[in-house]
């Protein structure tokens, strides 16, 4: 919140709700799911203001905007940077356990003439309840 602050931005009672909200899901929701929890305690609140505060927070780096292949965008708290994975079943999404790859963005240096600003790496693998589902079930398979 002091990124709004020193950008002169007023942290009005939506953007704060929209950003508490966030900051307690880790579900990676996207605007229509984050609207449906924000009006339990905004009830007047509209989609639009819900999708303009996003784009706010979004820009001044108090949430990150997923883009995954194709989908439908989704929202984290989490400002900082980090990978997520992806259910290619059920479309969840979870933070991985791994540090972000400096590196890998420092070896593209000499060997690109793009200048680097950021990368993004998304893995996609099913969730352990889509995993289990996809398992056929022992008792079943024995005659």
């Amino acid at each position: 919140m002091q990124q709004l602050k020193r950008n002169n931005m007023r942290m009005t009672r939506q953007r704060q709700v929209i950003l508490e909200v966030l900051r307690k899901n880790n579900t990676h929701p996207t605007a229509d799911e984050i609207y449906s929890m924000v009006r339990r305690r905004l009830p007047r609140i509209s989609l639009g203001t819900v999708y303009r505060n996003l784009e706010i927070l979004t820009e001044l780096g108090e949430i990150q905007t997923l883009e995954l292949s194709g989908h439908q965008k989704r929202f984290d708290g989490n400002p900082n940077k980090h990978y997520h994975i992806r259910c290619m079943s059920c479309g969840r999404v979870d933070d991985v356990p791994l540090a972000p790859m400096a590196q890998l963005e420092n070896q593209l240096y000499g060997a690109t003439v793009y200048t680097i600003v950021d990368h993004r790496l998304e893995f996609i693998g099913m969730c352990p309840e889509c995993s289990r589902q996809q398992q056929p079930d022992k008792h079943e398979a024995q005659p």
